[in-house]
């Protein structure tokens, strides 16, 4: 098993493992709205399926919402 910290909680994962794998294993809401950093890096969308995950990445799912007054 190796490690990675997924929005800075720490999580156990199997190897080899891609992006789009991760987002599915963590039941990410609305995954085609989600934009994603590993390590601090913004990774574009379509490289989410050969985007290769790493022991002690820390991968963030993030969320840009619009709003206010």
């Amino acid at each position: 098993m190796s490690k990675v910290i997924v929005n800075d909680e720490a999580q156990e994962v199997t190897l080899p493992l891609t992006l789009s794998e991760l987002i599915r294993l963590n039941n990410v809401l609305q995954p085609d709205m989600v934009s994603v950093q590993i390590n601090g890096e913004f990774v574009n969308r379509e490289d989410f399926d050969t985007v290769a995950i790493n022991d002690g990445d820390a991968v963030d799912f993030l969320y840009f919402m619009g709003g206010g007054c």
